[in-house]
């Protein structure tokens, strides 16, 4: 068995070196492009900039009528609408974006956290010695290296280590990983290595030196890297650098219906209603595109109620445990359990998360983890810890949606996709769907691309993203949070309205730099200047400043918006999201005007939000 195995290795490595001949990338551009990245960069980059009102996008929207339409309508503001709406405001196109929920409210920020290249798929590539899963990995691993370069203040490398129990396996992941590192070639983030048992348990305290029988011992680990991200903050960077650009972006605004010609049955444009007012409005544009996700069927049929399905939905469950289970700057990888799927438990945002992918389930718009899931995942990480692993310590737990795709014109439509399809199935209108959270920028190149050829649109430019920056991107460097806590102070407000002055801790600072880039300055300006520098929860660094940078700056538009996608701290710890949103709401009210109607609204709708997510107060 053993050399049956080495021998498919060894063929995958002569495939993956012949094939990697003909996989170099063109990263070549106009001096016309460069020009625009330039000019794009001033506009972007400037730290005063702030994205047009809500009713200004409203507005734009509103006013695209027949005779003066948007070249493009995107439905989805997850990564995929998002980064198509930048891509093509970005092209100099006329861009509309509309969201029913928040940015990132659905798969989007529900994600693995990880950007990655797809080891998985590199297995399947050398075993089969499939081109198109190795392809997959290529195109991968090139985007991975650019979304980092183009978030750098929201993603970073992560060195992942997958346990070895014996030589065979030690000689087995190291080779596998060894190809990885030759298929990244110039995008590779650091090389994959080799640690010895001993060394494994320094980097990794909490790894189980004997194997989960007890009857193998911790022979090594292979460590190779990947990338990591927060994944909703960087959608969010993309609504509001596409915003930036000139698209008219606007999140709780759900179609209702799509128009069409009357002779020709193009579809021309939407009915939209704005679910925070309930005003409804027609918008109309030269092509629609549907970045629905996991929905994005629901909007086909409303173009051709005959249209057969093409998204096989797929379940990722994770958990979040204290920070102790893992070190601050190593994940684990179990590339295969019992039942064949891979299990990773990472370092998120000061906490551990810990999860897996592909389980068959149906679609929803709050999918909830089934405790039998969260069960599996404890059962699972149990085997290589050296700790007890305790239902009581899961602190969040949430599932999220992937929609794999099946391309409804193709014949045979028994292997679901892990790229992405782009098609027009219905004219007018251009389905993008399938791939993954790490090729969201080329998954919105292709379908600009389809859409600018369908609606017969002139562009000024080509595709610029590749090298575009995001908002708060531009100016950071790792050691901004240094100048943050050296600058300013939290003023805190007290309960008698006095202003008590406090130091800028190294947390808050790392925090606010991290989650807001080169933009982190106007957050602490708010803290110090409106005091607004208290902590929303004890052990967590968010600020109150926050809660009104983003109602300001980031279409903040209701309490679970800020709690589940500006800030994490749903995702990170159920419980101290609860505590704090009264607080939250209360500022939030200050910022949009609410009265107490619409505060009871919000506190409830939030705790409703919440209990999807269960932690171990809300397991049963």
């Amino acid at each position: 068995m053993y050399a049956a195995s080495f021998r498919r290795l060894a063929s995958g490595v002569a495939f993956i070196a012949t094939a990697s001949g003909g996989a170099v990338l063109s990263l070549a551009s106009s001096d016309k492009d460069r020009t625009i990245v330039e000019s794009l960069r001033r506009t972007i980059g400037d730290p005063t900039a702030s994205v047009p009102p809500r009713s200004v996008q409203e507005s734009a929207l509103s006013g695209a009528s027949l005779s003066n339409p948007l070249d493009l309508l995107v439905i989805g503001g997850g990564a995929t609408g998002s980064g198509v709406a930048l891509d093509a405001a970005t092209r100099g196109l006329r861009v509309g974006l509309v969201e029913r929920d928040d940015f990132s409210s659905g798969t989007s920020s529900r994600s693995t956290k990880l950007i990655h290249g797809g080891v998985r798929y590199l297995e399947k590539a050398v075993f089969n010695l499939d081109y198109g899963q190795l392809r997959l990995v290529f195109h991968a691993l090139e985007e991975r290296k650019q979304l980092i370069e183009n978030a750098p203040h929201l993603c970073h490398a992560l060195p992942c280590m997958t346990p070895c129990f014996s030589w065979f396996e030690v000689v087995y992941f190291w080779m596998g990983l060894k190809m990885y590192d030759l298929v990244a070639g110039p995008r590779l983030l650091h090389l994959s290595r080799y640690y010895s048992a001993k060394q494994s348990v320094e980097l990794f305290p909490t790894l189980a030196s004997k194997g989960k029988d007890k009857s193998t011992t911790l022979t090594g680990t292979v460590v190779y890297y990947d990338g990591q991200m927060n994944d909703s903050r960087v959608n969010v960077g993309l609504a509001c650098t596409a915003a930036l650009a000139g698209a008219s972006v606007l999140n709780h605004a759900e179609v209702v219906s799509l128009i069409r010609d009357g002779v020709s049955q193009r579809v021309i444009g939407a009915r939209i209603r704005n679910n925070l007012s309930g005003k409804e409005f027609d918008t109309y544009a030269k092509v629609v595109v549907n970045a629905a996700g996991p929905f994005c069927d629901s909007v086909r049929k409303m173009a051709d109620g005959e249209s057969k399905p093409m998204i096989c939905p797929s379940s990722g469950v994770h958990i979040v445990l204290p920070d102790y289970y893992s070190p601050q700057g190593m994940g684990l990888i179990v590339p295969k359990t019992k039942d064949g799927r891979v299990v990773f438990m990472l370092p998120w945002l000061g906490k551990t998360v810990a999860g897996t992918t592909d389980s068959p389930t149906s679609i929803t718009s709050l999918p909830k983890p089934h405790e039998d899931e969260i069960q599996f995942i404890l059962d699972t990480i149990t085997d290589y810890l050296n700790i007890k692993v305790r239902r009581t310590d899961v602190l969040s737990a949430w599932s999220g949606i992937r929609p794999l795709a099946m391309d409804p014109t193709a014949k045979n439509t028994e292997n679901m996709s892990r790229d992405h399809i782009v098609l027009e199935d219905c004219p007018g209108l251009v389905t993008i769907t399938g791939g993954k959270w790490t090729t969201y920028r080329s998954m919105a190149e292709d379908a600009v691309d389809a859409a600018i050829k369908s609606g017969k649109l002139k562009p000024s430019n080509d595709c610029v993203t590749q090298k575009l920056q995001l908002v708060g991107s531009y100016g950071w460097d790792p050691s901004s949070f240094a100048a943050l806590a050296q600058q300013y102070v939290r003023v805190k407000k007290t309960h008698g309205g006095k202003m008590v002055p406090g130091t800028m801790d190294t947390a808050a600072a790392k925090h606010l730099s991290h989650a807001y880039g080169s933009m982190a300055d106007r957050v602490a300006t708010i803290a110090q200047e409106e005091g607004l520098g208290k902590r929303l929860a004890h052990g967590h660094p968010f600020l109150e400043a926050e809660v009104a940078y983003c109602a300001r700056n980031e279409y903040c538009e209701s309490a679970v918006d800020f709690i589940a996608r500006r800030c994490r701290i749903a995702f990170l710890d159920t419980n101290a999201a609860e505590k704090a949103l009264k607080h939250v709401v209360e500022i939030l009210a200050s910022e949009h005007k609410w009265g107490k109607t619409r505060q009871m609204q919000e506190l409830k709708m939030a705790k409703e939000f919440l209990q999807t997510f269960k932690s171990s107060k809300n397991a049963h």
